[in-house]
């Protein structure tokens, strides 16, 4: 489970460029590292280290000694192949919610029940959000639906209801199939356990129901 939130105000950085796909992300070399913990060290690691032409937003330094957590992509950002690992990097470095006009739709479908933000926006909107990102830090609001940026009229965006909750009670998979379903989960204990009541005498069994969030 990761930790949910509902607004953050933070420092935004730009990567301007159309089909960013997930080896870009997370290099392939690195899918041996199975454990999430400092994947952060791997994102971009070719850019970040130079060897790529391209610049990595990431070599910019922070502003006012705040974290980048807010990334401007271009269309297609995480497309390629399904790795998980590129999502996992993003969280790991400290990035909570990515806005793109467009997503790979694995990635996508990934970002959510990792705690990651993954927000549609038109192109002309997130070309202005890459200039507003130079002036200061931009907020982003589940509740509402909004991203506030310098000089510019509040974004609305849409979120997946599902996704949308899953982020702001940091719920993954489990959690949020337990959530729409958990009177369903309920019903099935009580007929499981009066048609096989054996199988839960154990002193100690553990619940299904127990499992659900809330």
């Amino acid at each position: 489970m990761s930790k949910g939130w509902t607004r953050i105000t933070a420092p935004a950085a730009a990567l301007n460029e159309a089909g960013i796909d997930t080896d870009v992300i997370f290099p392939a070399r690195f899918l041996l590292r199975m454990e999430k913990a400092g994947l952060g060290e791997c994102l971009f690691a070719d850019r970040r280290s130079g060897d790529d032409e391209a610049v990595s937003p990431f070599d910019l330094a922070p502003r006012d000694d705040a974290s980048i957590q807010i990334l401007i992509a271009g269309p297609q950002f995480g497309c390629g192949s399904s790795r998980e690992h590129a999502v996992w990097s993003l969280v790991n470095f400290g990035i909570r919610a990515v806005i793109a006009p467009s997503f790979g739709e694995i990635f996508a479908n990934n970002a959510a029940r990792n705690g990651l933000a993954a927000i549609q926006c038109p192109e002309d909107s997130c070309a202005a959000m890459m200039d507003s990102a130079t002036i200061g830090p931009l907020s982003i609001d589940l509740e509402s639906q909004t991203i506030t940026a310098p000089n510019l009229a509040p974004l609305p965006f849409i979120l997946p209801e599902a996704d949308r909750q899953a982020l702001i009670n940091g719920w993954d998979e489990i959690d949020m199939i337990a959530a729409a379903h958990a009177e369903d989960m309920v019903s099935f204990e009580k007929a499981y356990k009066a048609r096989r009541s054996w199988t839960f005498e154990k002193e100690g069994a553990v619940s299904l129901v127990q499992t659900c969030p809330g």
